[in-house]
């Protein structure tokens, strides 16, 4: 007779399903590693001007500097090494990505409670909000934003999250209308549970597999509208680049054969967010119970 698996076993066997996710999901494991190791796997603070030579600016990849160090992927037009401005920019763009998208998470989370419970008008209102916000393109209400407030990584987040929280809100909401329909919160109306009680006791633990996956997938939109805004030059200032923004630095000199000051940050974008849609769609299928 086969034992019952924990949910927790069941999750991870459903998971493992899939190679292309697994694997997926390893790739972003070494990313998140190697952005929090970066200060200790690489050879320089790519930032730290005492650091850098302008003499060993646009070195080819595997080309040796005068110290003696092969820089394995070249370098930029300032002598920074890119394997270091690399893992450093990865530190930014994944930092970033993951602190809007929670703060994010959080306030459309509790404005999508407060609407399904609240209904009426209250709900209307929220809605319209949110549908306000939906009808306009992500990157015209960050690029708004940051042309009013100014470059900074605090400015970026807050853009970020003024974003993405419509998109949890609507989630949430419609959720949370079914769980409402449902006995045990009836049972718990009975009870006499007040209502925040019965919202996030009893509702948001039924909500969050839908959220869960919505948020790992809006992870990739937020590094991917970073990126791009600071491509602009509307994202972090010249001081603290990301993935983004070092793209940017290499852009004007692709045509003069120094490809490789853009096209290892662009790989390593590419691949970080890859790993994280993949990663996203394989949690969608594991926690749909339709599918089980």
């Amino acid at each position: 007779m086969n034992a019952t698996l924990s949910p927790g076993r069941e999750f991870a066997t459903g998971f493992a399903r899939d190679r292309i996710a697994l694997g997926a999901f390893w790739i972003l494991c070494l990313l998140l590693l190697a952005a929090v190791a970066a200060p200790w796997l690489t050879p320089q603070n790519p930032y730290d001007l005492a650091q850098l030579d302008i003499l060993d600016a646009k070195l080819a990849p595997g080309a040796k500097a005068a110290t003696g160090y092969t820089h394995w992927l070249g370098t930029d037009d300032q002598g920074r090494d890119m394997t270091s401005a690399i893992l450093y920019g990865l530190r930014i763009s994944l930092g970033v990505g993951v602190l809007s998208t929670v703060a994010a998470l959080g306030l459309g989370l509790v404005i999508g409670l407060v609407s399904a419970r609240a209904g009426g008008w209250i709900d209307a209102l929220i809605m319209r909000i949110v549908d306000l916000q939906l009808s306009f393109p992500a990157i015209l209400v960050a690029l708004i934003l940051l042309a009013l407030t100014g470059q900074g990584v605090d400015k970026i987040i807050i853009a970020l999250i003024v974003v993405q929280w419509a998109y949890y809100a609507r989630t949430v909401r419609g959720a949370a209308l079914v769980e409402l329909k449902k006995e045990y919160v009836d049972a718990a109306v009975c009870a006499g549970y007040s209502g925040a009680r019965i919202l996030f006791r009893h509702v948001l633990p039924n909500v969050l597999p839908p959220l869960i996956v919505v948020a790992t997938v809006q992870v990739a939109h937020a590094i991917a509208l970073e990126a791009t805004l600071s491509f602009l030059g509307l994202g972090m200032p010249i001081t603290s680049p990301s993935l983004g923004l070092l793209i940017a630095n290499g852009y004007t000199h692709l045509l003069s054969g120094k490809y490789w000051i853009s096209f290892f940050p662009g790989i390593a974008l590419l691949v970080t967010i890859v790993a994280i849609n993949l990663v996203g769609d394989q949690l969608r299928d594991v926690l749909n119970p339709r599918l089980k």
